[in-house]
């Protein structure tokens, strides 16, 4: 009975402190738009209809979380759109699966995403998480550059923490630079968010918000992991004053991409964090690297 009440009392404390934040967030975009405080212009999603999209996704989950909700507004408006995965998500510890017995699962789990997405072109590269090298995806992603001829790619980069994420980066990075494509480039958040300084491409998730959240739940390995960055869509939509939740993006050029990821991520600053599994110090995950992200969008 006391454990009951203790997980009743921890579950209504989350709940006030998400509201807290989400407080937090509303005040700082009121401010930031009434004093058109210094930060990109941000621009509202859009797309002429008729483009072909690509989404590197570094791990299950990341296409569905990072942009899932603009892939389901590119979809309607008759884009092609695939979606590369890059590593099999093996060494999730959840659910107490064997390594062979998680990737599996997760590839299932991204086939039913991508079908709930209408997506009907992905790619499953399946590389083994941690066990694999930038020389080994590079001309993989170069090979889906000339193929699919991408006007929009969707991916991953250097605001961030996780390892995977930034050697996907810099293998894209490689790629571009052997490709003459010029396609644009948006910046997911992923785990860590981009913040005020570095977001300049916002999109509404609120006319597909059923159908991204039954993409999103296709994982249902990770639900701790994605249920943090359903915090960060909401952080987000009420921070540029939309309602529901919203993706956020940093749209640039593929040579800006390029140069900013050209450079071996062992050299990266480790100065970015996540959003926790509870929301206690959200906030923090828009402080920590900061000023990184204010040198990186000058850049």
């Amino acid at each position: 009975m006391v454990q009951q009440a203790l997980r009743w009392l921890k579950r209504r404390a989350a709940v006030i402190a998400e509201q807290g934040w989400w407080l937090a967030f509303w005040l700082a975009g009121a401010v930031r738009r009434a004093t058109r405080a210094v930060g990109p212009r941000v621009k509202p999603w859009s797309t002429p209809g008729g483009q072909r999209v690509l989404v590197i996704a570094p791990h299950p989950d990341d296409e569905a979380c990072g942009c899932g909700g603009a892939l389901l507004r590119h979809r309607a408006a008759g884009d092609a759109v695939t979606i590369v995965v890059v590593t099999d998500g093996r060494r999730s510890r959840s659910l107490g699966l064997s390594p062979d017995e998680m990737a599996a699962r997760r590839r299932a789990e991204a086939a039913q995403a991508a079908a709930v997405l209408g997506v009907t072109v992905w790619h499953w590269l399946g590389l083994p998480e941690w066990e694999w090298e930038i020389e080994d995806l590079a001309p993989r992603l170069l090979a889906e550059l000339e193929t699919g001829q991408p006007d929009v790619i969707y991916a991953p980069s250097r605001v961030d923490f996780h390892p995977e994420h930034w050697k996907v980066a810099h293998a894209l990075a490689v790629a571009l630079a052997q490709w003459p494509g010029t396609p644009r480039v948006r910046v997911m958040a992923l785990q860590v968010p981009l913040g005020s300084a570095l977001t300049n491409l916002v999109s509404s998730t609120a006319s597909v918000g059923e159908q991204h959240r039954a993409a999103i739940a296709a994982h249902a390995s990770q639900v701790y992991s994605t249920a943090r960055t359903q915090r960060m869509r909401r952080y987000t939509a009420v921070a540029c004053g939309l309602p529901g939740e919203a993706e956020a993006f940093w749209e640039m050029t593929a040579a800006r991409y390029q140069r900013l990821h050209a450079s071996a991520p062992s050299t990266w600053p480790i100065v970015f964090r996540s959003l926790r599994a509870g929301p206690w110090t959200d906030g923090l995950a828009y402080l920590w690297g900061r000023r990184t992200r204010h040198t990186l969008s000058r850049d």
